[in-house]
């Protein structure tokens, strides 16, 4: 599937702008909407916290990654990026999310985000569950990042710092700042569903990290071991991972939301098109199921479905490897699996080598079959033959007539 990216600029308390990035699923439709924080030092361009939000969109969410104060795009300097700038941080952008699309109802943060996030969904009604990855159990477990290097900061009012190999100037506020925090005490009083999940072998943040706030967080709660992931998530399996696994997590606690069906009013489908909002990104159902459609980029769409063409040959391939398989199994034939590639193309008569009396375009399907199994070479000429006389593929190959009626709004 593919989502839609959304750049946003958002002002926080200070007037600093927030650099942020909106991920939406391909049906531009959330269920909910989450806000992803990310790892002290780092930014929203790392490619974990990618990675998790696009897995999360995959599962229906709308996910918000931003940049802190100081970090990636964003306005400010890292020394006004200390602990309680990031929760205001994470509040500014609730508050915007909740006034110009909806409340986010989940967050997740990574590291230091993660108890950036616990303190923040201590302030905010809306926030329905958290999620927490590679999260210390106190804040000022960050201190130890540079602790060689406080002692001089007394005497000379600011420091440079090197943090994971990149220099960042602090000053004795920012320190202090790690120490007005009790996180034990906030999870102990957040009485919301929490996930924590943490590497066994994280060298930055141990895992006891997460033994201390599972003791202290109340149910529901839970944990998942990442088994040999690094602190950076930095394997796209490990990061992929954990946003499908917070997706289905998170969905055990939020309200299901009815699908809106449109009524196909006694016919096979409705395909349904909001001209002024959608472009050309089309809904189609039946009585049970629900699918996108698409132009491509190229051609003025989204590219959020399969083209309106791809969905015909799509129809074809399917009815002809369901009706393969049936003679197959009424033969007895060995027959394991089937392949169908199909195009759809205008092709000149006379490119197709036809003598018609008016040379022109025709809709021309090229459709290519590969067989696995233990066939023999008449049982594939045959199958081949059958492949034809599949019931979509005999009505594109023969007349159709069209009954359209206007239904009154």
């Amino acid at each position: 599937m593919i989502m839609k990216r959304t750049k946003l600029k958002i002002k926080n308390r200070k007037g600093l702008t927030l650099n942020a990035q909106l991920e939406l699923p391909a049906n531009q439709k959330p269920s909910h909407y989450a806000i992803f924080a990310h790892c002290f030092t780092c930014s929203s361009s790392l490619s974990a916290v990618r990675h998790v939000s696009r897995a999360l969109a995959q599962d229906g969410f709308g996910v918000v990654r931003f940049d802190f104060t100081g970090l990636g795009r964003s306005e400010g300097e890292f020394a006004d990026s200390h602990f309680s700038a990031n929760v205001e941080d994470l509040l500014d952008v609730h508050d915007y999310i909740s006034q110009h699309y909806q409340a986010p109802s989940l967050l997740v943060g990574h590291s230091l985000g993660g108890a950036a996030v616990l303190v923040a969904a201590s302030k905010l009604d809306s926030v329905k569950a958290v999620a927490t990855i590679g999260a210390p159990a106190t804040v000022d477990h960050v201190k130890r990042l540079f602790s060689h290097q406080i002692e001089n900061i007394e005497e000379m009012g600011k420091i440079k710092v090197d943090i994971g190999g990149r220099p960042f100037e602090i000053d004795e506020a920012f320190i202090s700042e790690f120490d007005n925090t009790d996180l034990p005490a906030v999870v102990k009083d957040l009485r919301k569903p929490i996930l924590l999940m943490h590497a066994p072998f994280d060298t930055i943040v141990g895992i006891e990290n997460a033994q201390q706030l599972y003791a202290m967080a109340h149910h529901p709660k839970s944990f998942i071991s990442l088994d040999d992931a690094d602190h950076l998530l930095s394997s796209e399996k490990d990061s992929s991972y954990v946003g499908e696994v917070i997706g289905t997590w998170a969905k055990h606690y939020f309200p299901v939301k009815e699908n809106q069906m449109l009524s196909t009013q006694g016919e096979q489908l409705v395909g349904y098109l909001n001209v002024i909002e959608d472009n050309f990104t089309t809904t189609i159902q039946t009585k049970k199921h629900s699918l996108i459609a698409d132009e491509p980029v190229e051609a003025g769409g989204n590219d959020f479905g399969p083209s309106p063409y791809e969905y015909l040959n799509a129809a074809l391939a399917a009815c002809t490897t369901m009706t393969l398989k049936l003679y197959a199994e009424r033969k007895a034939w060995d027959l394991k699996e089937v392949y169908v590639y199909l195009s759809h193309a205008k092709t000149h008569t006379e490119d197709l080598k036809r003598n018609d009396e008016s040379p022109r375009y025709l809709d021309h399907i090229t459709k290519r079959l590969k067989f696995v199994g233990n066939l023999e070479a008449n049982q594939i000429e045959k199958l081949k033959d059958i492949a034809s006389r599949c019931p979509v593929h005999k009505t594109l190959a023969s007349e159709v007539v069209f009954d359209t009626q206007i239904i009154e709004p």
